[in-house]
Parts: C-alpha cells; structure tokens; sequence
C-alpha cells in the first residue's frame, strides 16, 4: 500500500475507540439478555465483530501490525443449527441494500409508471413516492436484475432460511418479521457483498504473483553494446 492510501493515524485510533464502544455495547446486551437466543446479543456479537475487523485491518495498513482477534466470517458467524431434523416448515428472509444512485432516472421511470396506467398523483415527483410505485409495480426479484435501468446501485445482500415445525399462523408476525428469527434454526445462508470481491482480488493478486514473482520488478536497460 502506498503511503498516500494509507490510513491515518486518527482514523486508527477512532476505529480502537469504535471497538471500545462495540465491546460496551455487547457486555450490556449479554448482562440484560432475555434468553439464549436473545437477537439484541447476536446483533450486538456482529457489530463487535465488524468493527474489531475494521480495526485490525488499519492498524495492519497504518503500522503493519495485527491483533490477536480472530474475526469469524459469515459461515461461522451463526451458531450450529439446532432446528427439527425433519422440519415441517421453512422461512426464507432477504435483506438487499440499494443505493439511489441516479435519482431522476428513478424519478423518470416512475413517471411512466404512472402514465400507463392512466393515474395522476403527486407520488412520482418525490423519491420515497417513486420507490413506492416501483416497488409495487415489479417484483423484488425483478428490480434486482434491472436496478441501473431504474437508477439504484446494488449494496449488500443477505438470504436466509430457517427451518421450524410448524407455519406460523396467518398474519401473526407481519408487524414484526424480523424480530424472532432464531439464528440456531438457520439451515443455510448466501451473502453477496463487495467486501468478497476485494478478498477474490486480493487472491488474484497473490496467484498472479506466485505464477511470475517477476512481475513487478523493474525490466533492466537494454544494453546500448550489444
């Protein structure tokens, strides 16, 4: 890393501040925990864990030193499923962050949302009004494949399905669906993130190095003699 990326030392100081405030956070949550799966403790767990792997990752830039945290990765981030061997149900819970990167291609295509089908509202001149006709015109699925055509920029991404005994009762979780997801009845789940992308880089770089150590030495002068 060059010197002019490197990060500096404030910001390596504010990260180890940020893992003192995460580690506070966690310590309370653990000391009013509801029960064992209590969500309060597993979000406080990641957050501790993002920003302990934050840290370790600029002071490694900053001074080429590390910690002694071992960060899990999302695979080991859950705890060992501990569902119904032969679940009777499943749930399946999507999480997908979009940036609105071009607001008034947005604004554009909800516009012609509107226009087919022949209403007139006010809906389409505001962003949260245009995403509300988007979204209720295309299905999520559909919006992902599509999402520069409607000016949204692709975040992270999260699936997750969890496996249970019986399917809840009609309408009894749609006022909190997130809230009791019980992380031991995760059967599997699949992530998408930049953050994958820069390790796969960074792998390419180690292999393309490995096959030509040479690479990135300087070619000597040609000899003006010969």
């Amino acid at each position: 890393m060059s010197d002019a990326a490197q990060p500096t030392a404030a910001e390596v100081r504010a990260a180890a501040e940020a893992v003192k405030t995460a580690l506070d956070r966690h310590l309370a949550a653990v000391e009013r925990r509801s029960g064992d799966d209590d969500p309060a403790v597993y979000e406080a767990f990641n957050q501790l864990a993002a920003a302990a792997e934050t840290y370790d990752e600029l002071l490694y830039d900053r001074y080429d030193e590390v910690t002694p945290f071992e960060i899990p990765s999302a695979e080991e981030a859950l705890p060992p499923y501990a569902g119904p061997e032969e679940p009777n149900a499943l749930s399946v819970l999507i999480r997908r962050d979009y940036a609105v990167a071009e607001p008034q291609r947005l604004l554009a295509h909800a516009q012609r949302i509107e226009e087919a089908d022949d209403e007139s509202s006010e809906a389409s001149g505001t962003v949260h009004g245009a995403l509300g006709l988007l979204f209720g015109e295309y299905e999520p699925d559909e919006i992902a494949s599509r999402h520069k055509e409607f000016g949204l920029e692709e975040g992270d991404s999260t699936l997750w399905v969890t496996a249970s005994d019986e399917i809840p009762d009609p309408g009894e979780w749609l006022e909190a669906p997130f809230e009791q997801v019980d992380p031991e009845a995760v059967v599997c789940r699949f992530d998408v993130s930049a953050v994958f992308d820069d390790d796969e880089d960074d792998e390419d770089d180690e292999l393309e190095t490995a096959l030509d150590p040479d690479a990135d030495e300087d070619l000597e002068p040609l000899d003006a003699d010969r």
